[in-house]
């Protein structure tokens, strides 16, 4: 398993079915971000194989499934998707406790099994692609703020290492669940690029400053007609504060 660079807390989200395409991607942004993301689309495209095609990149992985089911499945899922050796991966916190600490207990085993450092097990919060009136209309009544804090709270205890939530909630979070909870942070578009689906969003910097641990940040680098100038970019931005 490879650590992210403590010089940049960046993932770049390669939001492509196309496994060379994916792998060109992650050889030219080696050395200006921290990790890489493959997600569903990917995954379901190209399966296991095509995720350790694109790692050999040797950039940290960042695998998100966002698993929601029975306690069971999930641990059985985790279990699989842990020989893979990502650096972190995803859960649905709405599956609830029971769920989640079955996922991170396969984690805790497969670190014996495997050794090096353990896989990050990470909870979704609330998705930043929706809006007040978006979590309205799945019958939660309580506002987004709410109900992220909830389902961070909810996760913390459970044991999950960390949550995803939008910038807009991490200086929230950050204060309730103290300074070791990871958040990584999707929803990021520096000033510069488009905000594309995203509703909850800040810069990069803006993002750091709120108490993000780790950056998603997608088509604003891959789209760019020079992904590598625009992570190089994004990575002086940073540095500037």
């Amino acid at each position: 398993m490879h650590s992210p660079s403590s010089a940049s807390p960046v993932f770049c989200a390669l939001d492509t079915t196309d496994v060379s395409q994916a792998t060109g991607l992650a050889q030219r942004l080696a050395g200006s971000i921290g990790g890489i993301k493959l997600g569903l689309e990917f995954f379901c495209a190209n399966g296991p194989s095509g995720i350790e095609a694109v790692a050999e990149s040797g950039l940290p992985l960042f695998l998100d499934l966002k698993f929601h089911d029975i306690p069971n499945t999930v641990a059985g899922a985790m279990r699989s998707a842990l020989r893979l050796r990502p650096f972190m991966t995803t859960l649905h916190a709405c599956g609830g406790t029971e769920m989640m600490r079955a996922a991170c207990d396969e984690a805790a085993e497969a670190q014996a099994r495997q050794g090096g450092s353990r896989t990050l097990v990470l909870a979704v919060t609330v998705l930043t692609s929706m809006d007040q009136a978006g979590l309205d209309g799945t019958g939660v009544t309580a506002s987004v703020a709410d109900q992220v804090r909830r389902l961070a709270a909810l996760a913390q205890d459970a044991g999950c290492d960390g949550v995803i939530c939008s910038p807009r909630e991490a200086a929230d979070l950050r204060a309730h669940c103290g300074p070791d909870f990871k958040l990584v942070v999707p929803g990021i578009r520096p000033s510069w690029a488009a905000a594309n689906d995203q509703k909850r969003i800040m810069t990069p910097a803006e993002a750091m400053a709120a108490g993000a641990d780790y950056l998603v940040i997608g088509r604003p680098i891959t789209e760019a007609s020079d992904p590598a100038v625009a992570a190089r970019r994004i990575a002086e931005e940073l540095a500037e504060g």
